[in-house]
């Protein structure tokens, strides 16, 4: 099955995520099948910190890959902050 969750970059105390679809069986940071988009937790006030391509996480639900619950929160951040932002 496939899911799309957070795989974990960065440096020590210093993380990055990369939103990503993955078969489930797969190691957290190992093989992925596409990137989504990137979620950086402590980047600096001025820079983007969560970018995601809606169209891609649509294109991989309607074709049956479940969301982590961490990435469905940051969808819905997201998509609340596009709608808002039109």
């Amino acid at each position: 099955m496939v899911v799309i969750r957070l795989a974990r970059g960065g440096s020590k105390k210093r993380p990055f995520y990369n939103l990503v679809a993955t078969d489930s069986r797969n190691r957290r940071d190992g093989r992925f099948v596409e990137r989504v988009g990137f979620y950086n937790p402590v980047g600096s006030e001025g820079s983007e910190n969560l970018r995601i391509a809606l169209d891609r996480v649509k294109y991989w639900v309607d074709n049956g890959a479940q969301l982590s619950p961490a990435v469905e929160r940051l969808v819905k951040e997201h998509s609340a902050k596009v709608s808002a932002a039109a």
